[in-house]
């Protein structure tokens, strides 16, 4: 009788908060970097350089990340432990590349060679570790979270004095 009520298997219901917080933190963060990314490479790249321009892209990213990480699970209502929290940002990584080498192919010609070379240029190294903080970002915004959470709030005297 519940299975009618409910069609959806318990494993999948069970995952699909994950998915879907993995999914929305992917789609925040994509979006950001659809915005950013022809910006940098038909502006920002022929004017200062492939290094400067991601150096000035990696920081805006990472922001999208932090903001991202942080809203992605409520909105999704997942809660969970940092290994869920690590799987969440893995997951969405996997979506990452895949969209990227999408777009790669598609939209910039690249062959797969030549997406695997730029990892080993400067701007590469820039990129990976852009990955990196991207799978890591639900485990920082989390622990952010409870620090905060942690912390006492400093709270001044109703007249203004400081001591």
């Amino acid at each position: 009788m519940d299975a009618e009520a409910n069609p959806m298997p318990g494993a999948m219901r069970r995952a699909q908060p994950l998915l879907t917080a993995a999914a929305l933190y992917f789609c925040m963060v994509f979006l950001v970097g659809a915005l950013l990314g022809p910006l940098r490479v038909l502006w920002l790249e022929p004017w200062a350089g492939p290094m400067i321009a991601v150096l000035f892209e990696a920081p805006l990213l990472i922001l999208a990340m932090s903001l991202a990480a942080k809203w992605a699970p409520v909105w999704a209502r997942f809660e969970g432990g940092w290994l869920s929290l690590l799987a969440m940002g893995i997951l969405a990584l996997v979506l990452q590349q895949v969209a990227d080498l999408a777009v790669g192919f598609g939209l910039r010609g690249m062959t797969f060679d030549s997406q695997l070379h730029y990892f080993a240029t400067p701007p590469g190294w820039i990129y990976a570790f852009c990955l990196i903080v991207f799978a890591l970002m639900p485990l920082i915004a989390a622990a952010r979270r409870k620090s905060r959470a942690r912390s006492p709030m400093a709270v001044p005297p109703p007249d203004g004095s400081a001591g």
